[in-house]
């Protein structure tokens, strides 16, 4: 139970420390962009290529109609993604699925490392995918579930955060073609409405996500009062 608490704990401080937020940021770009780069193909968008850059903003490019349900869902992907890819981490550590998480992961860095079309995206992706194989391979099952829950945390926290700076920069003008502006002007609803359900969707991964990584145990306990 306390590794649990204190992988929370230490997700949390990552993200709420400038310092470490600001190392570890491109982490959720990376989430970011590959939620927007998924749901285009899902959506059956041509992906021309992602790009992630060192100040940890990003960019995905595709090419298909400019309107439509298509371009709606690969637009409002991007911000809720970590905190899916968290909670999907988060069941899967919960179900004891830690092999097959870090096989996921790196699967689905090997996809994206195919779409980078920057030097920096590629290393930065090569980074991340060799941390993750060397966990998946050398460490011992133990050390793999701590690593686990420390990134499901990390998600679901740090998928938060994002959505809060936008809200912010809206506010003062200084986001007039960020992810919800664009749905604004694909769909009738206003860009807050969409910045509302981005923090909606994410605060709801983060509770489920929570429920999934709490013992067993201590839910019993908790039941019991």
């Amino acid at each position: 139970m306390w590794i649990t608490a204190l992988a929370a704990f230490i997700a949390l401080g990552v993200v709420l420390y400038p310092t470490s937020w600001a190392i570890s940021r491109g982490l959720i770009t990376v989430a970011h962009e590959g939620g927007h780069a998924l749901v285009a193909l899902l959506t059956r968008r041509k992906l021309q290529g992602i790009r992630l850059h060192s100040d940890t903003s990003g960019v995905t490019l595709t090419r298909g109609r400019p309107t439509g349900p298509g371009m709606i869902f690969t637009a409002a992907a991007g911000y809720v993604a970590p905190s899916l890819l968290g909670l999907g981490a988060a069941w899967l550590t919960a179900a004891g699925y830690i092999t097959i998480l870090l096989w996921t992961v790196l699967v689905l860095l090997a996809g994206m490392l195919l779409m980078i079309r920057n030097v920096f995206g590629v290393v930065a992706l090569v980074s991340i995918g060799g941390a993750v194989f060397a966990l998946s391979w050398f460490a011992p099952p133990d050390i793999q579930s701590v690593g686990a829950q420390l990134a499901a945390w990390f998600l679901l926290i740090g998928g938060i955060r994002p959505i809060m700076e936008l809200r912010r920069k809206r506010r003062r003008g200084r986001a007039p073609d960020s992810d919800a502006d664009q749905l604004a002007r694909l769909t009738p609803f206003p860009g807050g409405f969409f910045v509302f359900l981005f923090l909606l969707i994410s605060t709801a991964a983060l509770l489920t996500g929570t429920y999934l990584l709490t013992p067993t145990d201590l839910l019993d306990s908790l039941k019991g009062l």
